[in-house]
């Protein structure tokens, strides 16, 4: 059980490691980028939610 315990926390360490490098490269790049970047990432999530809606029916 602690075997599992020490695997999650290392995966989120990972995880938001990373996270907060992607935000401080794009606060780096400037605003415009940012608000670009976030654009493209809302409409993935939008595009995959239609997918995944569309075969469930």
């Amino acid at each position: 059980m602690k075997k599992i315990y020490v695997s999650i926390l290392t995966f989120c360490l990972i995880i938001s490691l990373n996270s907060c490098a992607v935000i401080g490269g794009i606060f780096k790049a400037g605003a415009a980028v940012g608000v670009l970047a976030v654009v493209v990432v809302v409409a993935l999530i939008i595009w995959i939610i239609s997918l995944m809606r569309g075969k469930s029916q």
